[in-house]
């Protein structure tokens, strides 16, 4: 089967190399890839937004299968488009991908049908948002209600900072119309933990859940980023836990959009907190997650093309979904001052990976034969072993031997998850 990738980080080098290894692949075009996406697939310049660019492309290509993974191009309704041209996608349609695509509709579906999330309001005003925020108690949460590029939650521990958030997203409308409206949320504490799961809209499969590590520094310190490095499994989502969360959000939640009309086909990435009442939804995201999926695809022992295909043809139920029983590490390879100025354009020395370690490239792109730095998020270095202090030391080894000018990583990916597993 010839297929067609969109998106072009991290995350879709990941799933390329997961597809690659498929005995039914065929040809894999990537839009618009990456220069290391490219040593993996044919890549095309043509942005993950652009949906008549890729329309265009699809029409003039044997495209057998799509998988359609960043969230804009899902909440513009590619994959609606696609199929109409008669190819088939893993991924949901438009009025499904509205669960990642505004926040009201998620908050109001779980609300409506009693699925554990936070308290909270919501506001189209920013005066009124104010009003409520002179009698809040804090710390508090602002979110954009649209896509705002995973930073449209601002947790604020005091007015002035809540008035800047308010400022920010609805006023300066620092990412366009998605602060239009926005909701302000109950503070919730407890361990954060990632679970993407397949969903054919009848059957989930959960896969193995992680741990993201938001924060630009150690000691998860600094401004919010895409995510420094993720590990896998997260040791706080216990078998009891996982009961929990399949009897009160995974399965609600798919009812519910089918309730709805809006049954959900693809990966459906569950953002949750531990709390000290019990497991509640943060956020719902409409694909797989980044730099999630550079930790659970590695641990991925079933064949993804046959998954992919399952979800989209109904038939998941019937489907075995394996995963490897050891831990997996990515540490995330950033240019220094991201999130905020930094410099790129810098050649990238790679070793090649050895058994059980990978390496998936995001910001970066080809000149020749070599590959420079071209974005924030440079690349990934993945371990996995039998042990989550196995798959960390591997993951920091291979992270050690990349080098490039500007280059910065955290140093303690995992150490949360270690100390919560005791280990050393």
């Amino acid at each position: 089967m010839n297929i067609l990738v969109i998106g072009g980080g991290g995350r879709e080098h990941a799933v390329v190399k997961a597809l690659k290894k498929s005995k039914r692949c065929g040809k894999i075009w990537c839009l618009p890839g990456n220069g290391g996406i490219a040593r993996d697939a044919e890549c095309f310049p043509v942005k993950a937004t652009d949906l008549e660019g890729i329309l265009g492309f699809a029409k003039t290509h044997p495209v057998d299968f799509a998988v359609v993974t960043p969230d804009d191009p899902l909440v513009l309704g590619l994959v609606d488009e696609l199929e109409k041209l008669g190819i088939p996608c893993f991924g949901p349609e438009k009025r499904a991908a509205i669960l990642e695509g505004s926040k009201v509709f998620s908050k109001n579906l779980m609300q409506k049908y009693g699925i554990p999330t936070a308290e909270s309001r919501i506001f189209s005003d920013p005066k009124e948002a104010l009003s409520y925020l002179e009698t809040c108690e804090y710390p508090t949460v602002v979110k954009a209600d649209g896509l705002a590029l995973g930073k449209g939650a601002v947790i604020v521990n005091n007015f002035r900072e809540a008035e800047e958030a308010v400022r920010g997203l609805m006023i300066d409308k620092i990412f366009g119309e998605s602060g239009s409206r926005v909701l302000v949320e109950e503070f919730l504490t407890g361990p954060e933990v990632s679970v993407l799961s397949f969903t054919d809209g009848k059957t989930v499969v959960p896969m193995v859940s992680s741990m993201d590590h938001k924060r630009a520094r150690d000691g998860d310190t600094g401004l919010n980023t895409g995510g420094m490095g993720t590990i896998a499994p997260n040791p706080y989502y216990t078998p009891e836990i996982a009961e929990r969360c399949m009897r009160e959000i995974f399965l609600p939640t798919i009812r519910a959009m089918n309730t709805e009309g809006r049954t959900f086909r693809g990966c459906l990435y569950f953002g949750l907190m531990l709390t000290p009442k019990g497991p509640k939804v943060i956020e719902y995201n409409c694909r797989f997650g980044d730099p999630e999926t550079q930790v659970v695809l590695p641990l991925l022992k079933s064949d993804l093309l046959e998954v992919m295909l399952a979800v989209r043809e109904g038939r998941l139920k019937e489907e075995e979904v394996r995963f490897l029983e050891g831990a997996a590490c990515c540490v995330v390879l950033a240019s220094a001052g991201y999130p905020e100025k930094y410099k790129t354009g810098y050649e990238i020395s790679l070793p090649i990976p050895q058994k059980d370690e990978e390496i998936y490239l995001a910001g970066v792109r080809a000149e020749g034969e070599k590959l420079l730095t071209s974005g924030g998020r440079v690349l990934g270095a993945v371990g996995w072993a039998e042990t989550l202090r196995g798959a960390v030391d591997k993951a920091y080894a291979l992270a050690n031997k990349i080098k490039f000018e500007n280059a910065y990583m955290r140093s303690d990916i995992g150490a949360r998850a270690l100390a919560a597993l005791k280990e050393e």
